[in-house]
């Protein structure tokens, strides 16, 4: 039986040992992922594309990853993680090989959005921390969903450079492929990560059941639709970031390092997020992010744009980046429980990729209709404000059916 965790060494089953194959994974799935932006104008330029066509297709990905990602987690509650990210793996490898040789928008559609983005959805964090959530001790659960959080953030930090020296030494079309080839990395990595039933045990509970349950708590609701803002802005700023720094007169090695900085102060970033979520009350923690983002992008707005106002934006967008990965996914797991965290955090995923959706699309659209991204810039602070006030009714107990333990 592929992957069944009954037939792995021991050494593979300890907690230690996932959450390290975890990290990893998290590592080579979205640090692939993240280097996006560095194809956007050899791609365009090389084929005559306007930057909302590219753009689309990156958002195309995002709501297909979101789409998917409930299935996904589904998927890996039930057959367990080893599987799904297998599957996922194999996705992401054939999207990539079809961008590599797209030559109209319906092939990079196919590849750059449809299969990468169901690929994501099953090699990233609602198939990930789903596992390692259940391992870990609820005192430690925090804590332990930062650490592989910020593998994601190295991802980013480590793959992007190698994106951009990839693309400088043999060309975007064979950068591509190279990236595919690390992907590939994923399918022994992930004879780790198979975990699938809930730590402790519980009160037995249909898939139906849960996600009944769940429509029906406004704390839900709240979180999807502040994990939708996160979205929005980090698919914004990580796809056009680049060409941005571009437009205003910087070099693109200048737009790459400021994209790979966000990257190394998410690492500390995760980290210090989950470290405190385990000690502070991660509704207001949520809060803090999206205010902080506020000032970071004014700043950056509202400065001249140099090499040290830039970097210090990535600096500061990077400690508040995937911070509110831990913190929304150890609600969820502490409101609704376990057994099906992979699924209902797939579903408040799914809100942070229809903004990704929107955030990615949208930015194109208003640079091509305005030949700037000055009414992008805005409408995230404008919806960073919902997002702060979105996350302080979340109500942090456990339901009653848990409660009553």
């Amino acid at each position: 039986m592929l992957f069944s965790s009954s037939s792995l060494p021991v050494f593979l089953r300890r907690p230690a040992v996932v959450m390290a194959c975890g990290a990893l994974i998290l590592t080579l799935a979205m640090g692939v992922r993240h280097t996006g932006g560095l194809f956007l104008q050899p791609m365009t330029l090389d084929h005559g594309w306007s930057r909302e066509l590219f753009s689309f297709s990156i958002a195309l990905q995002n709501l297909l990853w979101g789409v998917f990602q409930p299935f996904a987690g589904a998927f890996a509650d039930r057959h367990g993680a080893g599987r799904t990210l297998v599957g996922g793996a194999l996705l992401y490898i054939l999207g990539l090989v079809i961008m590599a040789h797209a030559d109209s928008a319906l092939g990079l559609n196919l590849g750059a959005g449809l299969l990468i983005g169901m690929g994501l959805s099953g090699t990233t964090f609602s198939v990930v921390l789903g596992v390692i959530g259940r391992m870990a001790a609820p005192e430690k659960r925090s804590l332990a969903l930062g650490i592989a959080s910020a593998g994601g953030s190295f991802g980013q930090f480590a793959v992007l450079p190698v994106g951009q020296g990839l693309i400088t030494a043999f060309g975007w079309q064979d950068a591509l492929l190279w990236m595919a080839v690390g992907i590939a990395f994923i399918i022994p990595l992930a004879a780790a990560v198979t975990g699938t039933s809930e730590r402790g045990g519980g009160v037995e509970q249909s898939l139906r059941q849960a996600l009944a349950e769940a429509m029906r708590t406004p704390s839900f609701h709240f979180l999807f639709w502040s994990f939708f803002v996160c979205g929005f802005q980090t698919a914004f700023v990580m796809l056009h970031l680049p060409a941005y720094v571009v437009d205003m007169g910087l070099s693109a090695n200048i737009g790459m390092s400021a994209v790979a900085m966000i990257g190394l102060f998410n690492i500390f970033g995760s980290f210090l997020s989950g470290w405190l979520g385990g000690l502070y009350s991660k509704k207001w923690l949520l809060a803090w992010i999206y205010a902080l983002r506020i000032v970071a992008i004014l700043a950056l707005m509202l400065f001249p744009l140099s090499p040290l106002t830039l970097y210090v934006f990535a600096a500061v967008m990077g400690l508040l980046w995937l911070g509110t990965v831990p913190l929304t996914s150890g609600l969820v797991g502490h409101i609704f429980g376990l057994r099906y965290v992979g699924m209902l955090y797939g579903i408040v995923f799914l809100g942070h990729q229809i903004g990704g959706f929107l955030g990615a699309w949208l930015g194109g659209r208003i640079f091509d209709l305005s030949g700037s991204y000055e009414m992008a810039w805005w409408l995230s602070i404008a919806l960073s404000v919902m997002a702060a006030a979105l996350s302080l009714p979340v109500r942090e107990a456990p339901l009653a059916r848990l409660a009553a333990r």
